[in-house]
């Protein structure tokens, strides 16, 4: 995935026709497209190989059980054009390990520590420092922390180090700030309705890239 404008389109569109509209206009500024489960149900699995065309593409389908599953889903995600996929790391080492293993040498795999919503202070925020540092021993590409909560990106810095990459999601309709996800030290902050939602997405899209530069 390239590092330009450290933007990621979370691209939750339901309307197919949309969907394809709004990466059109915005390929030209943002990293990579993530998409989740309500573009793929709606729109069917062929949507990761029209989006890679356009862009890299991160599954976002937070991958979350025992290691035989979890490599027919990153598989198949991997085999339809995708880049990256995001997956659960509280389902243990063995089903992170396994996926860090299918997607050797094809791909990315971004483990998430901790929720962007309120909801991830009552479970996922308590064991995220556990969660990293088992990413770490696993060899996961990077993590997913919330750029709503910047102190926790920081935090997940600390055990990443230097070399791994943290993507942060909760930029822009949850209230999280693009530049202050950068300065916490996140390598791309994600952001959705913001862009897609948006009259002109391409225009906002370079909006949010202009403050993360602005942080850099």
């Amino acid at each position: 995935m390239k590092k330009s404008s450290r933007v990621i389109l979370a691209l939750d569109e339901t309307d197919r026709e949309k969907a394809l509209s709004v990466a059109d206009s915005v390929s030209g500024t943002v990293d990579a497209i993530k998409i989740n489960w309500p573009l793929v149900l709606s729109a069917g699995p062929e949507m990761i190989t029209e989006l890679s065309e356009r862009s890299d593409v991160i599954c976002d389908f937070k991958v979350a059980d025992i290691p035989n599953t979890v490599h027919l889903i990153v598989d198949l995600a991997l085999k339809r054009g995708a880049s990256g996929v995001i997956v659960h790391a509280f389902t243990g080492s063995d089903s992170l390990s396994e996926a860090v293993r299918t997607a050797e040498g094809r791909g990315s795999v971004y483990a998430v520590t901790e929720m962007s919503h309120p909801g991830g202070k009552e479970f996922t925020a308590p064991v995220a420092v556990q969660l990293a540092q088992m990413g770490v021993k696993c060899g996961v590409k990077g993590f997913i922390a919330p750029a709503t909560r910047p102190d926790r990106i920081a935090a997940i810095r600390r055990i990443a180090g230097p070399g791994m990459e943290i993507l942060s999601p909760g930029v822009g309709a949850q209230g999280g700030s693009a530049a202050e996800a950068i300065k916490a030290g996140a390598d791309y902050v994600i952001v959705g309705r913001a862009i897609y939602g948006a009259e002109d997405p391409a225009t906002v899209a370079r909006a949010f890239a202009a403050d993360v530069r602005s942080a850099l």
